[in-house]
């Protein structure tokens, strides 16, 4: 089961959603409250069953908001964005190494977010 772990960084707050198996699978922007990052991580809980748009297809396929949001950043890692109803960025991944590897991770936090557990660190 996973989990969301607030912790505090020295600009504020962010929150890490971990797998059962404690990997890191999607982390936050850095909320300048916890009660801001509480709110970020309901967000992501509510809009997690969004569709996948990858943006590193020919041609894309645009899908509307809240939505996955799957791209190749300048190393060529493939990494995604989770963004909320009304566009915000709410998530984002680590780089991946395979496309399918960061497919995984969007399939992980679907599985994961709506029901895990929020932990203080």
């Amino acid at each position: 089961m996973g989990k969301f772990v607030v912790r505090s960084t020295a600009t504020g707050v962010k929150f890490d959603l971990k797998a059962g198996n404690g990997e890191v699978i999607a982390t936050s922007e850095v909320y300048t409250t916890e009660a801001a990052c509480k709110n970020g991580i309901e967000s992501v809980k509510k809009c997690c069953a969004g569709e996948i748009e990858d943006q590193t297809a020919d041609p894309i396929v645009s899908v509307k908001h809240p939505k996955f949001e799957l791209y190749e950043d300048k190393a060529g890692e493939f990494r995604f964005r989770l963004k909320a109803r009304n566009g915000e960025v709410i998530a984002t991944s680590e780089g991946y190494k395979a496309k399918a590897g960061c497919l995984g991770g969007i399939e992980s936090v679907k599985k994961n977010a709506p029901d895990a557990e929020v932990v203080k660190e």
